[in-house]
């Protein structure tokens, strides 16, 4: 029964299947994509288009105008108290306060308050809010953490150093003395300058000397001037100042 199977089903010598594969004489495909150039590549990616970052909502920050409406009372009063420290004082210090403790605040106000020295004390909102309208805008960075001000209607520079020496706690940032901004290096160079007092002496000394001097260069030539003519005189006259006597001698 097998073998009558396989006979069956074998392909017999001479027969052709029904279905043959055919086989084409068709090329394969050899064309690839060129690569684009270095030069290209760098100019498509310089020009190519990238988007700005989206923004937020609109509505999604209060503006500074309805920040200014919703300013209080409080903080207009505490505005203008520091419009006045500035108006009033020619020295305006601005020191950082690192965690001193209120005993050792009160001794500083004490030693400050014996050279006319006076403490402030204001919020750095309030202080950065004044200055950005004002003249005095590039004071606001000093303005970070816990700050305090050491103001005076004249500058006391030698007296503030000599004060702050002893509170190792408090750290001078920088300070506004007539209407200039100095760095601390700068009020240490700045202590180191003479009074006015002795400028304002120097100052009359050298003129005085100078027109002293100047006054007797003026006088020197008319002077010198007087005296040739007199010489000249002298010289002219006659007698030369010597008169006869009657026994025939010359006498002065």
């Amino acid at each position: 029964m097998a073998a009558t199977l396989c006979g069956n089903l074998l392909p017999k010598p001479g027969w052709l299947p029904l279905i043959q594969s055919v086989r084409h004489g068709s090329k394969a495909v050899t064309r690839h994509r060129k690569p684009v150039h270095i030069l290209k590549q760098k100019l498509l990616a310089v020009t190519q288009y990238v988007p700005p970052p989206r923004g937020p909502p609109p509505g999604a920050y209060p503006s500074q105008r309805k920040q200014a409406q919703k300013e209080s009372g409080f903080v207009i009063l505490l505005k203008k108290e520091v419009k006045k420290v500035f108006q009033d004082n020619k020295m305006i210090a601005v020191v950082q306060n690192n965690n001193s403790s209120f005993e050792d605040m009160l001794i500083l106000k004490h030693r400050l308050h014996r050279h006319g020295i006076f403490v402030k004390f204001f919020p750095n909102q309030v202080m950065r809010s004044f200055l950005s309208d004002s003249i005095y805008s590039n004071m606001a960075p000093l303005f970070i953490g816990s700050t305090v001000l050491f103001v005076s209607k004249v500058p006391k520079v030698k007296e503030m150093l000599s004060t702050l020496r002893a509170s190792p706690q408090m750290i001078l940032l920088g300070a506004c003395i007539d209407n200039t901004l100095l760095s601390t290096q700068g009020i240490v160079s700045y202590s180191k300058l003479p009074s006015l007092t002795v400028v304002q002496g120097e100052l009359v000394s050298g003129l005085t000397m100078m027109i002293s001097h100047t006054a007797s260069m003026l006088q020197h030539h008319p002077a010198h001037l007087s005296a040739l003519l007199q010489q000249y005189i002298k010289q002219q006259s006659p007698d030369d100042g010597t008169q006869a006597s009657p026994n025939g001698e010359t006498t002065k």
